[in-house]
Formats: C-alpha cells, structure tokens, sequence
C-alpha cells in the first residue's frame, strides 16, 4: 500500500503527534508511549530488523546516562543538595542574595549533576527557604527553571541532550565547556535581571532570608561519595587524553559508588529514571527508520547547513521553535542525522540553543515540566501564560547572546 519511505514517515509523524500532544481522545499516551509505539511500528513493519533496531540505540548515550543517575541518587541519598545548600545559605543575607544563589547553585550543580536531577532535588528546599522567609516563591523557581537549562548547557553532563551530541560529535569533555562557558555564565547573569524586572514589587525592598529548612545528611559516607565524583569529574576532562570514553567512566564511578555508599543498591536502581532510558531508545529506533529510507538525505538535499554564521542561525532558529513543538530532547534526537560529520561549530550551536530553547515555555524542557509539577504538589501553581511571559523574551535575548558568541568564535577562528 505505502512504500518504505512514505511509512516510515507516517510511524513517525503519528509517533510524534503523540510526543507533542500528550492528551488524544480514547489513547492512554504520554511521550514515552508515543515514542516506544513508533520504536515497535518500525521494527514490526519490517522498516527496521530486531537486529538493526538493537544497533540503532547508541549505548555510549544510554551508559552515560544510567551512569549519571546512579551516582547522582547516591549522592542525594547521603544528603548532599542539603549539605551544600547548608553550607552555602549561611552567606545568603536577604531576597536579592538568595536569587543570586538559586541561580549559580542550581546552575553549576545542573552543569555537572544533569539538570533533571537537580531541580528535582533543589525544588522542594527553595520552596521551603521562601516559605519560612515569608517570600513568593514563584520568581525564585522561574529563576530556577532558567538556570538549570543555561547552567547545564556550559558541559556534556549537563543535560540528556548534550549528552547526544557529546557522544555524537566526539567532542572533548574539556572543549565543549570552554566553548559553552561564556554562553552558560552570560545566560545565568541576565536572569537576575530578568527577574528583578519582571517582579519589581518582590524585589523592591530587602526582605531576610530564614535559614529554617530541613538539611538531614550522612557526613560520613558522603565524604566518600563526593571523593569519588571527583574522581568521575576529572575523568571527564581527561578521558579524551587517555583513551577512555566518559561513558565507561560514568559507569565505574556509578559501580563503585553502589558498592560502598550508604543506601542498598536495589533502592538506588529504583530510583534510576528508567521511563527516559525507555524514551531515548525508542527515539533512536524511530530515528533509523527515517534514515534508512532517505529520508534524511532527502532533507539535506533542501536544507544546506555549513559552518558559517547562516548554518548557526539557522540551528538557532529550528530549535527556538522545535523545543516549544516537541521539547528539546526529541528535536536533537531528530537533528543528530541531519548533522552527521557536521564541523563542531555546528554540533555545539545545537547543544546552545536546543538547551536555551527549552525555557520559553513550559513544555520546552523535561527539567521545567519538574519543577512545576513538584511546586504544584506544594500548592504553588505557575500557569503557562505566567512563565511564557518571561520565559519567551529571555529565551530570545539568551540565544541572541549564544549567536553573537559563535559569530565571534567563527570570525577570529576560534572555531
């Protein structure tokens, strides 16, 4: 009835209505059912072999992110957000102090700790320290939300997506945060501004901040742990220099951080967000679907991306729009093919502005969906329009500064 390449092309269209409209009528479907119904469609229409499918996933990715979980829940088990914001708030005098310090707090833990489970983490103790200090902690938790995006676009550990292009690009750990720092620290300066501008009435005065929040953690075992993310962090940046993929690296950071950390590690595997393992896979089997028929060819053929300041802005401007269509996870997912054996310059404006893109609306992003369902479960409620109103015009200026950074780097050929 169809060909190959018309049916591959209607598994994935159906596949990512669904990813976008997660509420069909008479459908239970949420994006990981979307995507793994189009990972199931591909390989029962015979578009991709069982074989293929299983080559299809990219386990560096998948390692690195199982990697990442587990030594993250270790570490949030022994009380290590609570320890660090303990010891970090006690240098936070009032409101304005303490938006600076959700920001870079949150911002460089997401850079290093994947920013998902960061927010995760760091929500319920923001909403705790407003609360006690009598503050609307509405503004602190946008700024939350757009600093664990532009904070974790500075490395490769920052978020799942820069982990795609990490592994895709075989860029090092090391050069792609010294081509992303400057974007990162620039980002999460403007958001200050931001947000004293759009809520002038909270910020119009000095208010004290009330260090009265619950900070329970094991000293002990979290010594060991931290020692051990050290050792992690700076295999990270040397890997490259001794032949050691970052993913093996955040697997034997992850092993042994299971065999002596305080918490069982059943308890810890548990806890390990196997719902976006199960995501990232179907999309990469939905994916070589569409490239094994062309499809992607046929697309290049009509999209000419080249490493000059029209190919970035160009990247810039789909992922503006892709994130707010499909969310920035499945958009790079969907943008990898297409950027094969792309130049690096290519490859990082990706991770810039994929990850930027996130926060002009809710949906942009998996980490501000987090933020707003676990204030929400507090009783705080932050609507659509609420953070669109900010959420659009910061993402716009932020990914203005990303342009003009990559057309500096592209003029002194830096890149």
């Amino acid at each position: 009835m169809f060909d190959a390449k018309t049916l591959a092309i209607i598994i994935f269209i159906i596949s990512y209505v669904g990813i976008i409209f997660t509420r069909l009528p008479w459908v239970n479907i949420d994006r990981p059912s979307a995507a793994f119904f189009g990972a199931v469609a591909m390989i029962v229409s015979g578009i991709v072999s069982f074989n293929e499918a299983m080559l299809a996933i990219d386990f560096h990715t998948i390692s690195l992110l199982i990697g990442m979980m587990i030594i993250i829940t270790v570490l949030s088990a022994d009380g290590a957000f609570n320890f660090l914001m303990e010891k970090i708030i006690k240098f936070v005098p009032d409101n304005k102090k303490f938006l600076w310090f959700v920001i870079f707090f949150t911002g460089i833990s997401s850079a290093f700790m994947v920013n998902d489970a960061v927010v995760l983490m760091v929500t319920p103790l923001i909403i705790a320290i407003c609360q006690s200090s009598s503050i609307n902690p509405v503004p602190y938790l946008i700024a939350e939300i757009f600093s664990t995006n532009a904070g974790s676009v500075m490395t490769i550990t920052g978020n799942p997506q820069n982990m795609l292009i990490g592994m895709k690009s075989n860029i090092s750990y090391l050069s792609f945060m010294l081509y992303l720092l400057p974007i990162s620290l620039i980002s999460m300066i403007l958001i200050y501004y931001f947000i004293t501008l759009f809520y002038k009435e909270e910020f119009k005065e000095n208010k004290v901040i009330v260090k009265n929040f619950n900070s329970t953690y094991r000293l002990k075992t979290l010594r060991l742990a931290f020692f051990i993310f050290g050792i992690v962090l700076f295999g990270f940046f040397t890997g490259h220099l001794i032949k050691i993929p970052i993913s093996l690296i955040a697997l034997s950071g992850a092993s042994i951080m299971l065999l002596f950390g305080h918490s069982k590690p059943r308890r810890v595997i548990d806890k390990v967000d196997w719902i976006l393992i199960l995501f990232f896979c179907s999309l990469f089997i939905l994916i070589k679907g569409l490239e094994k028929t062309g499809t992607f060819t046929t697309i290049l053929e009509n999209i000419k991306l080249s490493k000059s300041i029209s190919g970035v802005y160009l990247i810039h401007l789909i992922s503006l729009i892709g994130s707010q269509i499909i969310s920035n996870v499945p958009l790079t997912m969907f943008m990898v093919p297409i950027l094969h054996n792309a130049p690096d310059a290519l490859w990082l404006s990706l991770a810039s502005s994929s990850t930027l893109g996130g926060n002009a609306t809710i949906i942009g992003a998996i980490a501000n969906i987090i933020v707003l369902e676990s204030a929400k479960r507090l009783g705080i409620n932050i609507t659509f329009l609420e953070f669109l109103k900010i959420g659009l015009p910061f993402t716009i200026i932020s990914l203005l500064v990303s342009l003009i950074i990559f057309q500096l780097y592209l003029i002194f050929g830096i890149l």
